[in-house]
């Protein structure tokens, strides 16, 4: 519409985009700010970052597969058949017959009927929460689940109530005083906290879903490819493969490539390319990344020592951590925010640290030792933590070059 002749006069000179640098002052001052770092090479144990050789603790790798031969050449391969771009959505134009073929690896993998690739774990997330729920339904959704999950939930209009972390009472309790008046429900829950490195009590919130007619939604995008006796998951950890839930996931972690799946009975998967928005209106998953990821699963299936040698990797580095921890002073390690190791059941090992600033410098200690140690404030989680992520190709000197170097930047009585 046009500028109206009596426009009224700003109130001010300031331009409306100023408000920007205002609020980024406020983030570091709480010592939130945060930038992305530039890798160069190929992914690994060992990377180069902005000019320096770092052992790698601060990725998600865990099979140390993003830098494989094997799902290079895959998607070198798929490149030269079929392009480097899918060119539009699946429903239109975008539809390979290698996206069909990682669809159903996935589903043998996850051991179910069927699976759905999307182009991103974070799309996967928001697309099959919108389809599933709506304004007249309701999503319990664990305090501290992925950001994802709780996107998807808001965006699907349904009525959103929080559980305590991990708390089966509450969790029972919310059902008991919510679940009559909707008319579908749907549990939300990771498997494995990504920021933590805990597990969510999985056969609990299914006894509780049957109980409550409740549908589940679990997002494995840490546990596939590492836990469970092929590789499948925390469903298949945790005895619960073969009963009635959502399996959602992603491609970019333990698989080495990019993009997310959802995976379940048929009839999921049928409704989802049907109503999911975030697969039909967008570009199909790329040749390239679909062939990595396949030819990631097919490494999953046939190399079980790879899963092998993480969790001997996590065993090491967590014993390691308790033994130093155990050695000091009381002042350093008890209290609320002192230094202690959080529960942890993953290749995930946080060690809790007092305050925003002191992980910063905790962050800066090991980069100049040689480490890259993913320091995590808030908002991201409620206490400031050093998140240690193990791989399969880690070396037994990688974790004594990380003990030596948390040794010398956390001295006893810091």
């Amino acid at each position: 519409m046009p500028i109206p002749k009596t426009a009224p006069s700003p109130a001010s000179t300031e331009s409306p985009y100023d408000w920007m640098a205002k609020a980024l002052q406020t983030i570091h001052r709480a010592h939130w700010h945060r930038s992305p770092q530039i890798l160069s090479g190929r992914p690994g144990a060992v990377v180069e970052r902005d000019g320096r050789t770092l052992i790698n603790f601060a990725s998600n790798d865990y099979l140390g597969l993003a830098g494989d031969d094997r799902l290079m050449a895959a998607a070198i391969e798929a490149i030269q058949t079929d392009g480097t771009g899918s060119t539009g959505s699946r429903l239109i134009t975008g539809q390979r017959a290698l996206h069909r073929e990682l669809e159903q690896a996935i589903a043998q993998l996850k051991q179910t009927e069927d699976a759905i690739v999307f182009s991103s774990g974070y799309l996967a997330n928001l697309g099959t929460i919108a389809a599933l729920v709506g304004p007249r339904d309701l999503i319990l959704n664990d305090a501290y689940n992925h950001s994802s999950l709780l996107a998807g939930a808001k965006l699907s209009g349904a009525t959103v109530v929080d559980y305590r972390h991990g708390d089966l009472q509450d969790l029972g309790d919310r059902l008991q005083s919510h679940r009559s008046h909707y008319r579908r429900c749907l549990i939300l829950t990771d498997t494995v906290f990504s920021m933590d490195g805990d597990l969510a009590p999985l056969p609990e919130i299914l006894d509780l879903a049957e109980a409550f007619s409740a549908m589940v939604l679990v997002d494995e995008a840490h546990g596939t490819g590492v836990f469970g006796a092929t590789g499948a998951g925390c469903v298949e950890a945790l005895g619960c493969s073969g009963r009635s839930l959502i399996q959602m996931g992603t491609l970019s972690k333990a698989l080495g490539s990019l993009g997310g799946y959802v995976a379940g009975s048929a009839t999921l998967v049928d409704f989802l390319r049907n109503r999911a928005a975030s697969w039909i209106y967008t570009t199909g998953l790329s040749p390239a990344d679909t062939a990595a990821a396949l030819a990631a699963i097919r490494i999953v299936n046939q190399e079980p020592d790879r899963r092998a040698a993480l969790w001997h990797n996590t065993r090491s580095l967590r014993q390691a951590l308790q033994d130093w921890l155990a050695t000091q002073p009381a002042e350093l390690t008890q209290g609320d925010h002192a230094y202690r190791l959080l529960p942890s059941e993953s290749p995930i090992l946080c060690l809790q640290v007092p305050n925003p600033a002191t992980v910063s410098q905790l962050g800066r200690s090991l980069t100049e030792a040689g480490l890259w140690v993913g320091a995590i404030r808030p908002p991201t989680v409620p206490t400031s933590r050093l998140r240690l992520t193990l791989m399969a190709t880690h070396q037994p000197e990688h974790l004594t070059q990380l003990m030596a170097a948390l040794r010398s930047a956390i001295p006893p009585g810091a």
